[in-house]
């Protein structure tokens, strides 16, 4: 199983990750529409954008021009942030 893959079926939220991705993206998104959201941009990032530096995992889509930061170990969702 390719790392995209992998991380795509083990992704994971806290609660208060939600909060955190509604404020980096400036939006009031629901719970489903932040994992919907969140599995489009990895799915839509080629797998020579998912980059391990240290213990996470950064998923650059250029498309949207947001980043996806991810814990290596948990495969939980830290943050996404605008790329300019």
């Amino acid at each position: 199983m390719s790392i995209k893959q992998e991380i795509i079926n083990k992704i994971c939220y806290t609660e208060l990750v939600y909060a955190r991705i509604n404020k980096k993206l400036k939006q009031n998104l629901g719970k489903k529409e932040i994992e919907e959201l969140v599995v489009q941009l990895l799915s839509e990032s080629d797998e020579s954008f998912y980059v391990k530096t240290g213990k996470n995992y950064y998923v650059t889509n250029f498309k949207k021009k947001i980043r996806v930061t991810i814990n290596s170990y948990t495969f939980r969702i830290i943050t996404v942030d605008k790329i300019i």
